[in-house]
């Protein structure tokens, strides 16, 4: 398979490597000072573009990979609120982007677990619930996409929490913290607590790694599918 990288930080770097181990090839790699090459026969060629940039450049991205014809997996995160309904509108239409907030299989599994439980405790409402997601110092955005994810699995299961939010006391809503420190991949946790005990249960990312083999399991994933995809659509949990 072609695969175009749109992003050559630490995660594009290691996307390539393993990219290369699966016998992929790299027909293509976009960075902040090569912007032109989205126009180049080499980008177009791609059978799918791998883009891990940051919130204010991703839908730009997006629609520069279309223009060339180019399906996208991109984990980038912090652009729905602002585009999230033009990309549904152009993936209807016949665009392709597979996005996930963590591509990491073991983050797939969590977030299964994480809806399982919150359905059992739906039943019981002596338990709060809350959530505290941890990743490294440049890490932009916050709550991490993970944990906003996360959130939503919850929000659809349990009836007594109206939405999310940082930095509130209020029962109705599902608090999320976030704490930004070091080099750490991302740890994503959630807490159900009642005047009994605590049930905690943790996602801890040993590195990127796991990202990155996710990510290029999704190209490989979307390239022989359209529309806009999901880790629930490549994990059947």
């Amino acid at each position: 398979m072609k695969i175009a990288l749109i992003g050559y930080g630490k995660m594009g770097k290691m996307i390539e490597k393993i990219a290369l181990s699966r016998g992929h090839e790299i027909v293509s790699i976009i960075d902040i000072d090569n912007q032109q090459d989205f126009d180049s026969e080499a980008f177009k060629s791609a059978d799918v573009a791998i883009e891990f940039t940051a919130p204010h450049v991703a839908y730009g991205n997006y629609l520069k990979a279309w223009a060339a014809g180019v399906k996208v997996v991109s984990g980038s995160t912090g652009w729905m609120k602002e585009h999230g309904d033009d990309v549904k509108k152009a993936c209807a239409e016949g665009k392709t982007l597979f996005w996930a907030s963590n591509f990491s299989i073991g983050v797939a599994i969590f977030s299964a677990v994480n809806k399982y439980l919150a359905k059992i405790m739906n039943q019981f409402p002596q338990y709060d619930v809350e959530m505290e997601e941890t990743h490294h110092v440049h890490k932009l955005d916050h709550p991490s996409g993970t944990a906003i994810t996360l959130a939503e699995g919850i929000l659809e299961n349990i009836d007594r929490k109206e939405a999310w939010a940082e930095d509130t006391t209020d029962p109705k809503l599902l608090r999320i913290d976030h704490i930004r420190r070091g080099e750490v991949p991302g740890i994503h946790t959630v807490r159900y607590d009642s005047e009994a005990d605590i049930i905690t249960i943790t996602h801890d990312a040993h590195s990127r790694q796991g990202f990155a083999l996710g990510a290029v399991l999704a190209a490989e994933y979307t390239k022989d599918h359209s529309g806009l995809l999901t880790i629930s659509d490549m994990f059947k949990f």
